[in-house]
């Protein structure tokens, strides 16, 4: 952590970047990361290749997040909740043209990519370990910081039932309240209300529910014509693979999402991630990283080219072993 802190403090102009189709723990770790580096009078900029899902819009200083860069001006880039590089997006090429790239994450399925990792796979979320640093850079945290850590980990736990939820999770958590989080706010923001399109593309996510024939695991599938029928956004489908993880004797949940613009090599042939989800009785890291993805032993995905109905075989096959 001190060569990190040595190498952010000595830098010029920061890169911060999160992954791809952020969640809450992505959103929240980048903006912390961000305004601490702010408050060091460092030139930065915050990066994600994706649209902001609308949940997230009310983070502090969202606004300064940018969904293009030119990597030639960085001398350091910190890479955040990604387990590999590539989790970034199409800048992953330009990005490692950059001299100094710091990766931290709490993944177990982390790559240990770049020069320097700060990776505790014990932490409940990647916003635990940027409070940690945030505290050993001396950097005292305002209220718009610790709104973004307070949400980052209320998110990753899915507010503290998930199993990654620890000790430091509540005990952070009350410390950013006590340093002026409204609880109440956030989870109205999170939680509390949704467009007409995100309930009509929950109907249509509900209808397509399928589950294997031992009843240990459901498909939920979202293709390209949904969202246009309801016209909503990839980001609006934060939450939804719970619904199909929620069912009874349902042992893991897959969430199979047609991805835009996806090059297909052949009529039916498309571009799909599936998201995988458990009770904690099956590790879907190991799943998803048997495909080229990764994630947690309750959360995790990959990222395929095939065709609809071979996805949907390949994931059935999965629960034959449960």
């Amino acid at each position: 952590m001190d060569q990190i802190i040595r190498h952010l403090k000595n830098s010029t102009h920061i890169l911060v970047a999160s992954h791809a189709k952020p969640d809450g723990d992505a959103l929240g770790s980048l903006i912390a990361m961000g305004l601490a580096l702010d408050a060091l009078n460092k030139k930065t900029t915050l990066y994600n290749e994706s649209p902001i899902p609308a949940v997230y819009r009310f983070l502090p200083s969202v606004n300064r997040i940018v969904r293009h860069i030119n990597c030639a001006s960085f001398d350091i880039a910190v890479m955040l909740d990604c387990g590999n590089l590539e989790r970034i997006g199409k800048a992953v090429s330009a990005v490692r043209q950059i001299p100094v790239i710091v990766n931290i994450d709490h993944h177990i399925t982390n790559t240990r990519f770049g020069h320097f990792q700060l990776i505790d796979t014990s932490a409940c979320a990647t916003a635990e370990i940027i409070c940690r640093l945030i505290k050993q850079m001396g950097v005292p945290i305002d209220k718009a910081i610790a709104t973004s850590i307070y949400t980052g980990i209320l998110t990753d736990t899915g507010s503290f039932r998930f199993s990654n939820t620890n000790r430091a999770a509540f005990a952070i958590c009350q410390e950013m309240v006590e340093l002026g989080v409204d609880p109440f706010s956030i989870a109205r923001h999170v939680y509390g209300t949704y467009s007409l399109g995100r309930i009509k593309l929950l109907n249509l996510a509900l209808d397509s529910i399928e589950i294997s024939s031992n009843g240990k695991l459901s498909i939920m599938t979202l293709t390209q014509d949904m969202f246009d029928e309801t016209n909503t956004q990839h980001e609006d489908i934060d939450g939804l693979i719970n619904y199909a993880r929620r069912i009874e004797d349902v042992k893991v949940a897959a969430l199979i999402l047609e991805q835009q613009n996806g090059k297909r090599k052949s009529k039916d042939s498309n571009q799909f991630h599936v998201s995988l989800r458990t009770n904690g009785s099956v590790d879907v890291a190991a799943i998803a990283s048997s495909f080229g993805g990764g994630g947690h032993s309750s959360a995790a995905g990959f990222s395929i080219e095939s065709t609809l109905s071979d996805v949907k075989s390949i994931i059935f096959n999965l629960a034959e072993k449960w």
